[in-house]
């Protein structure tokens, strides 16, 4: 080779060795994100919905909103 000689590029296989590296890539990614999504957002979601219906009063909550007047077919205690 003479000093103003560049190398050949390589040509064969080249798509196969660049696709399996962008793959790799691709797949480590979106399971981070989807790993990242399920113990970063869903799973503290699912805790405070089961921590918010454990302490859940089905009747308080219908006698408050009796007391305030939402319903039309029940009237408030005091009328």
């Amino acid at each position: 080779m003479s000093a103003g000689m560049l190398a050949k590029p390589q040509m064969r296989g080249l798509l196969a060795k660049r696709l399996r590296f962008h793959l790799t890539v691709a797949f480590s990614l979106a399971f981070t994100a989807a790993a990242g999504y399920k113990f970063g957002v869903a799973e503290p979601r699912k805790k405070a919905y089961a921590d918010y219906y454990k302490r859940f009063d089905a009747m308080k909550e219908f006698e408050a909103m009796r007391e305030a007047g939402v319903f039309e077919s029940v009237r408030p205690k005091g009328e």
